[in-house]
């Protein structure tokens, strides 16, 4: 099916570039501490000393990481201070649905802004065929039940974090007439994807593009 800053990009361009970059990462302050059991934790390879301490994961909510997350999720923010967990996730659920959103829509300039090349010629073949068999989409997504970092990371300066989302989406096809030939808008299905989003970490650009999709 088909990834602190945020992946927002334009409202018309502008105005969602703004209003993501407010949501996706920037820590606040005023977060909690996770804590886990120590038969949890993950080993974090060991670091030159420095005189910052290296930052905890923090969460606010519910639980929005999975245990083998966290060492990744330190990489991230060792790498980046401002970094923070809860926007990240909160801004990683916009994301997703303004992308699907998009490509139910055919919308390939909004999705020019919200991924890499790769999973947009992905998406940009699937809504040529769709526009070649003359059907229409009429998705809805109903709600994103959890939003998960799964796995984390930092290579070659370029930060990685995938997120599993459990979601309902409602959905319709028609064909050229209108007629219904799949789905239904009043029963909704679950949908259960992993998306993982990355960003350069020399560039000063501080927004985040969806580079890789799967089906959890």
């Amino acid at each position: 099916m088909v990834t602190v800053y945020i992946i927002l990009f334009a409202f018309v361009a502008g105005f969602l570039a703004l209003r993501l970059y407010a949501v996706l990462g920037k820590r606040t302050g005023h977060e909690q501490v996770l804590h886990k059991p120590a038969e949890e934790r993950v080993p974090v390879p060991p670091m030159q000393r420095t005189i910052d301490v290296v930052p905890e994961v923090r969460e606010t909510g519910g639980r929005n990481i999975e245990a083998g997350a966290e060492a990744g999720l330190r990489q991230v923010i060792q790498a980046d201070s401002s970094f923070d967990v809860a926007q990240f996730v909160d801004g990683s659920k916009a994301a997703y649905r303004m992308i699907l959103e998009a490509f139910w829509k055919g919308d390939e300039e909004t999705l020019a802004w919200l991924v890499e090349d790769d999973v947009r010629a992905g998406f940009s073949q699937a809504i040529a065929d769709r526009n070649e068999a003359g059907h229409v989409l009429e998705n809805r997504l109903v709600a994103i039940e959890r939003a998960a970092i799964v796995e984390a990371g930092v290579e070659n300066k370029v930060a990685r974090i995938a997120v599993r989302f459990d979601a309902d989406i409602a959905s319709v096809t028609r064909d050229k007439d209108g007629n219904v030939i799949a789905g239904s808008l009043t029963d909704a299905v679950e949908a259960h994807d992993i998306w993982t989003f990355a960003r350069s970490l020399r560039s000063d650009d501080p927004n985040w593009k969806l580079v890789e999709t799967d089906e959890a």
